[in-house]
């Protein structure tokens, strides 16, 4: 360093010294200053403890302090000013100091903040997060809840307001009688907006009404609705991030109509509902948070979108709902509900409106199937059967008895078309190949001669199908599944895990789930039991008997572990059920020899009923010229 640079510091040093010390505020100064911090933290204090008396400062007073504290450079930032300006007669309730209420009881406990009188956060005491916290439904400032309308040409924001509780009680314990929470924001001494929330015992419903009193002084007499806003993060609750999001959805129920619901699957879903609503639900996949309207929601905005995979929330929700309101009215209540709690049949069922059908069952028959067969079995088995495992065993066979005709039937017209086979290919190939209806014809001639419905087979399937589909819509929805164990699945709500990957699979996974490579293992063995194989009368079968397992498999493996163990099941009785029947009900040289009276012309001379299959086929070849033969 040289000697130019050495002075050129030292001037600088000298210069930056000398500023401050001729810059310093006098004694006077600082007196003067501390005096008008004191005066404004006064009003401050007189503002805030107004709010609580019914007015000790009015609005035009908070809208001078305001202004006199952004004058004055203290610490009240342009933006809140700006929102004390523009809240009018609520100036008061912009400035306060936040306090959190709590109401409890058996089941959840609610705390509630003074800063938008809202629900701050809600934990649900029975239940546990995968990695065991407590299950916190939602919580945090991000959450709006609140009404926003104007107000002497302003836009009033509840959400950003300071309320005050009605009462010195800041935790309450609901035991064996309802209790409320009462919380009131002023917009002057005798017209206010207040909350009251009321908890009953072991209850996950809340009561919530909405009252406004006075407020035909503040809000204009031609406005005829107000608008609730209500947002909110949906946190991740379950180990498999992608089976929850697949269940975790808004919903929401048309007054005295159906429930819909959005896509899960989609990245974003906004709609405009212009009709009337009773209800909107913020659905995670075991849990809800609801909010149900005594009068109904005039119309709808609705928002949901999905939140990146890092993230410790898997969804955000906002609705924008439209209440119907009198302005003219002095005293009037808007009613409301509040719903946090489980999606679980019954607990929602016997609230009504249709709560049950957060619980996604399926629809039509689907839905009738699980309702009024498997899930009163489910617990009624589960009134005396701790085991999940056990009773999914016990459903299991349940359900493969009340199917065992249909599957005999299917059994053994599939047994009958492999038996026939070697016959078809003898009457066919004997027809040119070019003539197609001709070859089809003699097939259904000879199937009709061996009393064989081509059909046969393929129709108890089909009526077997939805009930494959309801099971599969009713264990993944199934909350009694949650956390429960069984064998070396730790959740049978989620995936089981033998082995965690260090790398990803597209559509599989990081994990290798035990129960769907067992239930793909047996489902090649059912498969290839009933098909037969080689000797298969359906081309492309073979081809279907590896793909299809291998394509559970990777569809399935993040799927409930209840679900894959009870396909794993119902797997290994049909393959008992087939070797049952082959075994001892169907005995196939007794088959070939009837076909071979039928064809010879030696059997029995009644004719065979044809089949509707048969019968179209006939009045075809008729059409085109051909002559079925006797």
């Amino acid at each position: 360093m040289d000697r130019n640079t050495i002075i050129g510091i030292l001037l600088i040093t000298g210069l930056l010294i000398g500023y401050s010390v001729l810059m310093k505020p006098s004694e006077a100064q600082i007196r003067e200053m501390k005096r008008q911090q004191d005066s404004l933290d006064r009003v401050r204090t007189e503002v805030v403890a107004g709010q609580a008396t019914l007015g000790a400062a009015s609005a035009s007073d908070v809208v001078s302090a305001a202004d006199s504290l952004t004058q004055t450079g203290d610490s009240l930032s342009l933006e809140d000013t700006a929102m004390v300006r523009a809240s009018g007669a609520f100036a008061p309730a912009t400035i306060g100091a936040n306090e959190w209420i709590t109401l409890e009881n058996s089941v959840m406990k609610v705390i509630f903040s003074t800063r938008g009188g809202r629900p701050w956060s809600v934990e649900l005491k029975d239940y546990k997060r995968y990695d065991g916290s407590p299950l916190i439904l939602f919580s945090g400032d991000s959450t709006v809840f609140g009404l926003n309308f104007f107000a002497q040409n302003r836009q009033v924001s509840t959400n950003e307001l300071f309320f005050t509780p009605v009462g010195n009680q800041r935790h309450i314990t609901v035991e064996r009688d309802s209790s409320s929470l009462v919380m009131r924001v002023y917009a002057s001494e005798d017209a206010y907006i207040e909350y009251v929330y009321t908890m009953y015992p072991g209850e996950y419903m809340l009561g919530f009404d909405v009252r406004m009193s006075g407020m035909d002084q503040v809000i204009a007499r031609n406005i005829n609705s107000l608008d609730f806003q209500w947002q909110q993060f949906s946190p991740r609750q379950e180990k498999g991030a992608e089976n929850e999001n697949n269940y975790t959805a808004i919903y929401y129920k048309f007054l005295n109509d159906d429930v819909e619901d959005f896509s899960a699957a989609k990245d974003l879903v906004e709609e405009h509902i212009i009709n009337k609503t009773s209800w909107v639900a913020f659905k995670q996949q075991f849990f809800s948070s609801v909010l149900i309207s005594g009068k109904g929601f005039e119309s709808s905005q609705l928002r949901q979108e999905k939140l990146p995979d890092q993230s410790s929330h898997i969804k955000f929700y906002s609705a924008g709902l439209t209440l119907a309101y009198d302005a003219r009215v002095r005293e009037q209540v808007l009613p409301f509900s509040l719903y946090f709690g489980p999606n679980h049949f019954q607990t929602l069922r016997k609230h009504g409106q249709d709560l049950e059908k957060l619980v996604p069952l399926g629809g039509s028959m689907i839905r009738w199937f699980n309702r009024y067969l498997v899930i009163p079995v489910f617990n009624w088995l589960n009134t005396f059967i701790s085991s999940y495992g056990i009773i999914i065993l016990i459903l299991t066979i349940i359900v493969k008895i009340i199917l065992l005709p249909l599957t005999y039937k299917s059994y053994l017209s599939m047994a009958k078309m492999k038996v026939v086979k070697p016959f078809v290919d003898e009457v066919t190939k004997k027809i040119p190949a070019d003539k197609a209806m001709e070859k089809q014809q003699a097939t259904m001639n000879l199937y009709k001669k061996a009393g064989i419905n081509p059909m046969g087979g393929c129709l108890p399937l089909l009526v077997q199908m939805p009930v494959l589909f309801a099971l599969f819509r009713f264990f993944p929805s199934s909350i009694e599944l949650r956390q429960e164990g069984f064998l070396w699945a730790t959740d049978l709500s989620t995936y089981d895990s033998i082995l965690t990957l260090p790398f990803e699979i597209p559509f599989y996974g990081d994990h290798v789930s035990l129960f769907t490579i067992l239930m793909t293992a047996v489902t090649y063995i059912s498969m290839k039991m009933t098909s037969g194989q080689e000797n298969t009368a359906m081309p492309g079968m073979k081809t279907m008997m590896y793909m299809m397992p291998v394509m559970f498999m990777v569809f399935l493996n993040n799927f409930s572990s209840g679900l894959t163990y009870y396909y794993f099941l119902a797997n290994v009785i049909t393959i008992a059920q087939n070797y049952t029947f082959k075994k001892f009900f169907v005995n196939e040289q007794e088959i070939i020899r009837k076909i071979q009276l039928a064809t010879s012309g030696k059997g029995a001379k009644e004719p065979v009923k044809k089949s509707a299959f048969q019968k179209k086929l006939e009045e075809m070849a008729k059409k085109k010229g051909y002559k079925p033969s006797r």
